[in-house]
């Protein structure tokens, strides 16, 4: 499999999308953590929204990323729970071309040392969807620092192997990246 890796780093263009029926964007720490943490890794943050915990207000925006030729990955932070609010599985599960299985199984695999047994009532998930991945942690920046740093690190830089996901990724799309608008 060392055929899917590059000796070369290749930036991203990824968007994040915070789930919250609670915060806005000053107050989305959760956000912010990965759009920090994914930015110092070298990738560029094409563009960043916040929706309230409806299903179909997920839909709508994580469909207007897979279908955006530029964009290559989604990470959204929130309503992966078990409360009535938590809608994120089931908005996005749908849009899935593929799931990949070993990203929640990871994700609470990894948590486990951090949040002990709690670690089961997460919902994180992630699958390909028109050559883009999409990845669904819980609403905490702890949790979004764990997704990062434990798995998505690694697995979104080219240079990973034996195995990473930037070859399943659709082509960036040529054009000069403009600073992001920042939506609510």
């Amino acid at each position: 499999m060392a055929h899917l890796t590059q000796r070369t780093f290749a930036s991203l263009n990824i968007a994040v999308l915070t789930i919250s029926d609670t915060r806005s964007l000053e107050t989305d720490t959760s956000g912010q953590t990965l759009c920090d943490r994914l930015q110092g890794a070298g990738h560029a943050l094409i563009d960043r929204a916040l929706v309230v915990d409806d299903i179909y207000q997920i839909r709508a925006r994580i469909s207007h990323w897979i279908a955006d030729p530029h964009v290559q990955v989604i990470l959204t932070t929130g309503g992966t729970g078990f409360t009535a609010r938590d809608n994120t599985p089931q908005a996005v599960l749908p849009l899935l071309d593929k799931h990949v299985e070993g990203f929640g199984e990871l994700f609470r695999q990894v948590s486990l040392q951090e949040i002990g047994m709690s670690t089961l009532q997460s919902r994180a998930l992630a699958g390909l969807s028109n050559g883009v991945l999409v990845c669904c942690m819980p609403g905490s920046p702890g949790a979004c620092r764990t997704g990062w740093d434990e798995i998505l690190l690694g697995q979104l830089d080219s240079r990973t192997g034996p195995c990473n996901f930037a070859p399943h990724l659709k082509p960036q799309a040529a054009q000069t990246l403009e600073p992001c608008e920042v939506r609510a």
